[in-house]
């Protein structure tokens, strides 16, 4: 705002504190309650960075790809919400001037911003097979007191498991050009914080996608058919608040497994599609 909240100007009014005045037994002694900030003008943002991890293939059938991270950030740019109103009133003190208006500014963090996570994946490999799992912790920790929202809209926990095939007999002709995939991924639900209307919770979820896949060698094609979010394996075991839930109600939880990715955002549902690929013959 072009310094117009920064210390020596026009200052803005804590949420918290705007609450308390408008709870008081009148608002002309709430004003003693208001509690006033200053917002300074926007600073670049500093990032360290410690990373190990390990990778690695052993025997030849088990892959392993760990990694851990650390990072501390210094004017740490998120954002932060105020109220702005003058109180001096003639006519009616203790009533502000002119409406109150709100302000959703982007502002650097006064304290130190720790972020920290870790992520294993690792696949076995077998002849026509490949089993992989993959998990990921991601942690903000802000500093204590700063009143700064991060942003940092990322799950905390999140998980998959995947199943893939090749050269596997197509049914009833004996010829290995069958291919296929699964993967089950799953979401640990968080706050998505973007501004003060989409703001909110993003539920726990998750997702089963596959594919199937035939080559045609001779003509250098294949022919891919899969689909994405096709249904989620969590409403099976979910526990209603009053009793459980029906085996059909169950399923159709399951296989209506529409999600919100972004507070404020449309559903995200299932998506098929079939594909076809001509690869050229480089001999």
């Amino acid at each position: 705002m072009e310094g117009q909240f920064e210390a020596g100007n026009d200052s803005l009014i804590t949420i918290e504190s705007f609450n308390n005045y408008r709870s008081s037994p009148s608002l002309l002694e709430g004003l003693s309650k208001l509690e006033y900030f200053n917002v300074d003008r926007l600073r670049p943002e500093q990032v360290r960075t410690i990373e190990v991890g390990y990778r690695g293939t052993h025997a030849e059938k088990f892959y392993i790809d760990a990694s851990a991270y650390h990072s501390w950030y210094t004017d740490f740019i998120g954002y932060i919400v105020g109220l702005s109103a003058r109180f001096d009133n003639p006519v009616a003190p203790g009533f502000p001037v002119g409406g109150i208006q709100a302000y959703r500014l982007a502002a650097n963090a006064t304290a130190l911003v720790r972020t920290q996570g870790v992520n294993i994946g690792g696949s076995y490999f077998r002849k026509r097979m490949t089993y992989g799992i993959n998990y990921s912790y991601n942690q903000l920790v802000s500093g204590e007191g700063d009143p700064i929202i991060p942003a940092f809209n990322t799950p905390q926990n999140k998980f998959n498991l995947s199943f893939t095939g090749h050269d596997m007999k197509v049914p009833f002709t004996g010829k290995p050009n069958l291919g296929f995939g699964i993967n089950w991924k799953f979401v640990e639900g968080f706050t998505f914080t973007g501004s003060p209307q989409f703001t909110g919770p993003i539920p726990s979820y998750d997702m089963i996608d596959a594919q199937v896949n035939v080559k045609f060698p001779a003509q250098h094609i294949t022919v891919k058919m899969g689909g994405s979010n096709l249904l989620g394996l969590v409403p099976f075991f979910d526990v209603a608040e009053e009793g459980s839930f029906s085996i059909r109600e169950r399923a159709e939880r399951a296989f209506d497994n529409r999600v919100r990715m972004v507070y404020g955002g449309p559903f995200v549902g299932r998506l098929a599609y079939v594909q076809l690929i001509y690869e050229l013959d480089k001999r």
